[in-house]
């Protein structure tokens, strides 16, 4: 296992120095779901949630969020982001939640770094918005399952968790 790269040799916390790494075309894709009751995955579908297209809305939070995360942890990088994209697919969940929105993001960028905290906290802001969306009619939602699925470029090469 390779050693952890935030601490420097005094065990400090520290950004990483990336000024060496060659830019390359990475890619990471983060999944994850939010589980709730059949009527609310209904209202959602339909269109007649009291705060709007939902879907639309946690779509736009999930890109804002990874275009923000460096603001949000503290050692990332900021990166500029080629893409950004997120699908959501309804899915079964057990009882009692026994509906569920499943989220896939799809974050790339052309640098020194990776982009796999990017497509997490996309996938992590859009499900806390479809939770606060949904809140009103089904506080009993549970986001679940949250991944990195897989990693492509860099040094360290592809990486796949599905």
């Amino acid at each position: 296992m390779s050693k952890l790269t935030h601490f420097d040799a005094q065990g400090q916390a520290h950004m990483v120095d990336v000024a060496g790494k060659p830019s390359t075309h990475r890619v990471a894709v983060a999944g994850g779901r939010i589980e709730m009751r059949p009527e609310t995955l209904a209202i959602i579908q339909g269109g007649t949630a009291k705060k709007g297209d939902v879907l639309g809305i946690a779509r736009i939070a999930g890109i804002q969020a990874a275009k923000k995360t460096s603001d949000l942890i503290p050692l990332c990088h900021p990166l500029a982001l080629t893409r950004v994209a997120l699908e959501f697919a309804a899915a079964d969940a057990a009882p009692p939640n026994a509906a569920a929105i499943r989220c896939t993001a799809v974050v790339e960028t052309l640098g020194p770094t990776g982009v796999e905290m990017e497509a997490l906290t996309a996938v992590q802001v859009a499900l806390l918005t479809i939770y606060d969306m949904c809140k009103a009619v089904d506080r009993g939602m549970t986001i679940t399952d949250v991944k990195l699925q897989e990693k492509r470029g860099g040094k360290s090469g592809d990486f796949v968790n599905h």
